[in-house]
């Protein structure tokens, strides 16, 4: 392709969609000589176009039509920033079956749809990009797909929301109730109205299905994830934790297992010298482990509008020299093998437990006999009087079973000192 620019639609114009102009337009001739070619926004589609939005724009780009940008033969890369399923992957679709590449920030739609999505790029020689679709601004999926691609991936642990690292970071440095630091978390932005996406977990779980399909060249899809939210920690949790040398994060594992492969995003307890325990506030880490290279570990903001926006145009920028070049959709999907996904009550972990119990003799002998019954093995007990009456008994076991753990703690709420089984947390990274 010999070309002065390649032109380029762009779908939607919020946060992340102005950080996208602002980038394009403000860096032109530094992109142009990266590239070898101009990048030029011809259209961009939004609701209203009359709208005022903070950045100046030539209003004869804005449409609110897609066709503007679908069906333009100048159009080549499609980027869109809108989020959500519909109609957004039915306008990627469109895009990719009109042989257009696509560059996307969208977790949702690759998560649940990368497969479809992968097999109309290729099928149209067209390039499917979604860096940013996983921890904003910092680079892992083109360093899974290509600079690690000659390792087997063994493992990805990561930090991937921001929200509920900010959460857990005020609930450890200050001490405070999780119900406190979530209407701080709203209050500042980092939460949204719902904070069920972030809070329960599932935000994070879309983003590991992503880097676990990729990691492990097999698909994950969503419903693959085990998923655990932060609603249950306590301020309580956060402080047992830390007599214990620990550190409470909401953390997506991933491992490849000689028997399948396991994912799961859930609060866990790692050492206070791990290196994911010293990632605060609302930065993302991500860990990954390859038998050639070792331990990697990728650092940075996980959104916002111009990390992100970082991201979308790198991504840009990598489909512009494919066209250049005449070889889009180069690197196409990885995921040549169907690996099976264990189910977890087949993982192991260390597990944390609080008891709420009462203070009588031969309480803690019942506990530890029912915990030894289904081979779960003990490494640390602390208790702590809570009134004349009632105690805290707090553990952490050994490596165990899921489904032994599960089972014994079934045996141990119905013993007759216990009240509650106030929390379990798992253990990593010892």
């Amino acid at each position: 392709m010999s070309v002065e620019n390649i032109q380029i639609g762009l779908l939607g114009l919020g946060t992340v969609g102005r950080g996208v102009y602002r980038i394009i337009t403000g860096n032109a001739e530094n992109i142009k000589r990266k590239v070898g070619v101009g990048l030029e926004i011809k259209k961009i589609m939004v609701r209203d176009t009359s709208r005022q939005r903070g950045i100046e724009i030539d209003p004869g780009k804005l449409t609110n039509k897609v066709e503007d940008i679908l069906n333009d033969p100048e159009i080549k890369i499609v980027v869109e920033v809108m989020g959500g399923i519909e109609p957004t992957l039915d306008y990627v679709s469109r895009a990719l079956e009109n042989g257009k590449s696509v560059v996307t920030a969208n977790k949702d739609m690759i998560a649940v749809y990368g497969k479809q999505l992968f097999a109309m790029a290729e099928a149209n020689n067209a390039d499917l990009l979604f860096e940013a679709s996983v921890a904003g601004g910092i680079p892992i999926i083109r360093p899974l797909k290509q600079c690690l691609s000659a390792n087997r991936i063994t493992q990805i642990i990561g930090i991937i929301n921001g929200t509920t690292n900010y959460m857990l970071t005020k609930m450890t440095e200050e001490g405070s109730d999780f119900a406190d630091v979530l209407r701080e978390a709203q209050a500042k932005g980092y939460a949204e109205a719902d904070p069920t996406s972030d809070i329960e977990g599932y935000d994070a779980a879309r983003k590991l299905a992503i880097l676990a399909s990729i990691a492990f060249n097999s698909r994950i899809v969503l419903d693959d994830v085990y998923v655990e939210g932060i609603t249950k920690i306590t301020a309580e949790d956060i402080a047992y934790a830390g007599e214990l040398n620990y550190i409470v994060k909401l953390l997506g594992i991933a491992k490849e297992t000689g028997d399948g492969v396991e994912v799961r995003v859930h609060p866990t307890l790692i050492p206070r010298d791990h290196p994911l325990a010293s990632v605060n506030d609302v930065y993302n880490a991500i860990f990954v482990t390859g038998d050639a290279v070792g331990d990697t570990m990728f650092y940075g903001r996980g959104a916002g509008e111009m990390p992100t926006a970082s991201a979308v145009v790198a991504d840009v920028m990598d489909a512009a020299r494919d066209l250049l070049r005449n070889v889009p959709g180069l690197i196409s999907c990885t995921c040549y093998e169907e690996k099976p996904v264990k189910d977890m009550g087949s993982t192991e972990s260390k597990y944390y437990v609080r008891l709420d119990v009462t203070d009588r003799p031969g309480v803690l002998a019942s506990i530890a006999y029912a915990f030894g019954d289904k081979e779960v093995s003990l490494a640390s007990v602390l208790q702590k009087q809570t009134d004349g009456n009632k105690a805290e008994i707090v553990l952490v076991t050994h490596r165990v079973h899921e489904k032994n753990m599960q089972e014994a703690l079934e045996i141990i709420k119905h013993l007759s000192s216990v009240n509650a089984v106030a929390n379990i947390i798992r253990v990593e990274g010892d």
